[in-house]
């Protein structure tokens, strides 16, 4: 499946995925009946990708198992639907590690400053030793976790005023930053003003000046138009992000053995052809938001790197994450303090 931009912005403004899929003749009702949350527009590689497995999944189980999408925090805030999963009034729920980091702390650590230099170290770590420890931590605080985790990409600059070609640029800059720990101190320790700004009201933030920069990967930026409200686009890739497909754990439990296999496999299948979706999305997105208005620049990343080892940050969160995480970190990606 090509997947490009303009498909991407045209289904953005969606509603419910058509959710669930039966055969021809197969109108009863399903035995489980299971909700999926995310706060992601309908025509993004992560809604498209698991309206497929949720497809697949009611024909592999003979409409036994249905998976009913609600995309773009329908069903609540990123923090609100992460409570009805521990719950168990929403069943599946995609989140940031970098969010779930307020319950889970080292969830946050594929998000280290400048850890990653390419993606395929990313998957190295994600898929390897890394993300095995991250998705037992998750699971010792009582939620289900899916092996594979969906790609949301490394995050780039945006500002107003003046591009960002190294640390000096960055100082006392007002940055939005989401509402995590890991996101503040680095760019506490960069010099920065970051701001905690909910993503619904991040764009009116860049219109009205309470903040003059955020931080995200072009395909948020794009469907966000943020474009509209920003001048420069710094290409930092200063953290990489991703999304782990969580589970009420006696929801999960309640799954037949068979049933468990069939979901497990298909979402995470969904996972690997969502990373391959947004990589070819993000192949053109630079050129679509160039005329858009976008100006972009390639910064002294090295500089602005080592201005965070002088400023102690990887020290103090290697404390926070713990030896064993920060050696499985380091296995992939050299050291970093």
């Amino acid at each position: 499946m090509t997947i490009n931009r303009r498909r991407f912005v045209a289904t953005a403004g969606g509603v419910l995925l058509a959710a669930p899929f039966l055969r021809p003749g197969m109108a009863h009702a399903a035995e489980y009946s299971y909700k999926y949350a995310n706060n992601f527009p309908v025509g993004h590689p992560m809604n498209t990708q698991m309206e497929a497995a949720a497809k697949r999944i009611s024909e592999e189980t003979d409409g036994r198992f249905e998976l009913k999408i609600f995309p773009n925090n329908q069903l609540g805030s990123d923090t609100d639907t992460l409570n009805q999963v521990r719950s168990g009034a929403v069943e599946f729920f995609t989140l940031s590690g970098l969010i779930l980091s307020s319950l889970v702390p080292v969830a946050s650590i594929n998000g280290m400053g400048f850890a990653f230099k390419d993606i395929d170290q990313v998957w190295q770590a994600m898929d390897g030793e890394l993300g095995a420890y991250v998705r037992e931590q998750i699971r010792a605080n009582r939620l289900e976790v899916m092996d594979r985790i969906f790609n949301n990409g490394f995050r780039q600059i945006t500002t107003s005023s003046r591009p960002i070609e190294g640390p000096d640029d960055l100082a006392g800059l007002k940055i939005r930053v989401p509402v995590s720990p890991l996101w503040t101190s680095m760019f506490q320790a960069l010099g920065c003003a970051p701001v905690s700004i909910n993503w619904n009201e991040v764009y009116t933030s860049l219109q009205t000046g309470v903040v003059d920069a955020q931080e995200n990967p072009l395909s948020t930026i794009d469907v966000g138009k943020l474009y509209e409200v920003q001048t420069y686009c710094s290409m930092t890739n200063h953290m990489w992000d991703g999304f782990w497909m969580l589970a009420n754990p006696r929801a999960w439990r309640a799954l037949p053995d068979d049933l468990q296999e069939i979901v497990a496999r298909n979402i995470n299948q969904a996972a690997l052809d969502q990373r391959e979706d947004l990589t070819q999305l993000n192949a053109t997105l630079q050129t679509e938001l160039e005329k858009d208005g976008l100006i972009f620049n390639k910064p002294d990343t090295a500089a602005i790197r080592d201005k965070l080892r002088e400023a102690g940050f990887y020290n103090e969160w290697r404390s926070t994450y713990g030896d064993e995480a920060w050696a499985l970190l380091e296995q992939v990606s050299g050291s970093l303090a």
